[in-house]
């Protein structure tokens, strides 16, 4: 014998002639329910109790930023439109896998209203006990052989609510330092901005040992008519000895500006300004001196509070998915780069080789 909705509440009814599944009432009522897919519209109604089920289908939309922007939009400006409760409070839920730090219910627990809210979370299994949450709908043999044959972070995310971008990350731990050692030498990179939803991403870096320690960061989506006098001042500040700069797409002309106005704004030519074309794929360059960042670039202790957009655009960079940037990926690969080609150079200076084609080439 099956239970149904009727045997718990056998006084409510749906009303004659209006109980289609996207809108129906209760007997004696003249509207009660309205539903519609993720990003449809709402029309018509207004609504004191707000329900959201499972906005997002899967893995592949979690680590697509674009389509978790999208969800969001419609969110807040088609879903919460539809309010019409007394004082404007109404009853809200979210029911959902937990997929990605930038989903439906992360933005929300980001929020100035996530007190507001109270966040139930149900793990199939408990890690530390070992009980299962249900087992009479999943069992622990049941749940040991999806656990051996899904891939771990999907599993994660449909049976423990574990976003998998957090499993996902190509840089999980990265060092930070608090006391910097004498640098050997000061260099930036700068990416310029390709489009105009793209950022410029410039860093400057100190060198020891082999290492780079982060010292100023330019991560914007101004124009160049303000990063350019911008950059200029970045390298000044800091010091720098040599500036790096990618010519592809307008860059050298940016070079040359940054160069121009390091002696108009500041009477100084000591800062060698060098622009190149990067040919290389730019993914594989990231993910290749991804190994390489997280041992030995180091960031300031509150490096989240100086540079909060870089901060996120590098802490939430997924090696697998669709990025919506990857210009602070870039940009911190191109300190990777020239950090790893002096120490090279270095080494063959030691060993006595010449640095260099020899003549005739």
């Amino acid at each position: 014998m099956d239970i149904i909705y009727s045997d718990i509440f056998p006084e409510t009814r749906i009303k004659d002639g209006n109980a289609s599944f996207e809108k129906w009432a209760l007997d004696g009522q003249h509207f009660s329910y309205l539903g519609a897919g993720v990003g449809g519209s709402l029309t018509s109604k207004g609504a004191d109790i707000l329900l959201v089920d499972d906005p997002l289908k899967g893995y592949e939309e979690a680590l697509n930023e674009l389509h978790l922007d999208k969800i969001w939009r419609w969110y807040t400006g088609t879903f919460l439109s539809r309010v019409s409760a007394p004082g404007g409070e109404p009853i809200e839920i979210v029911n959902m896998t937990r997929w990605a730090k930038g989903d439906l219910c992360g933005r929300i627990l980001a929020g100035p209203d996530a007190s507001e809210w109270y966040v139930l979370k149900m793990e199939a299994r408990n890690d530390a006990t070992g009980e299962m949450l249900c087992p009479d709908l999943l069992g622990e043999k049941r749940y040991n052989t999806l656990k051996s044959t899904m891939d771990d972070v999907v599993f994660r995310a449909n049976y423990h609510q574990e976003p998998v971008d957090q499993k996902g990350r190509l840089y999980k731990e990265l060092k930070t330092y608090d006391n910097p050692p004498p640098f050997e030498k000061i260099i930036n990179y700068t990416d310029t901005a390709d489009e105009g939803s793209d950022y410029l991403s410039s860093i400057c870096a100190g060198l020891y040992q082999g290492q780079a320690y982060i010292l100023d960061v330019l991560y914007t989506q101004a124009g160049m008519e303000e990063t350019e006098p911008a950059t200029a001042d970045m390298l000044v500040a800091n010091a720098v000895n040599e500036a790096t700069i990618e010519s592809n797409n307008g860059g050298r002309g940016f070079a040359r500006n940054v160069q121009r106005l390091l002696w108009e704004r500041h009477r100084t030519r000591g800062i060698t300004v060098r622009w190149f074309h990067q040919s290389k794929n730019k993914k594989a360059r990231i993910i290749s001196n991804s190994s390489f960042i997280v041992n030995n670039v180091f960031f300031p202790l509150n490096w989240r509070d100086r540079w909060p957009e870089f901060y996120k655009a590098v802490t939430e960079y997924q090696k697998e998915g669709k990025n919506k940037h990857d210009d602070a990926a870039d940009s911190l690969t191109g300190i990777a780069e020239l950090t790893q080609n002096r120490g090279l150079a270095n080494n063959r200076e030691r060993a006595g080789r010449v640095v260099g084609k020899p003549a005739g080439w």
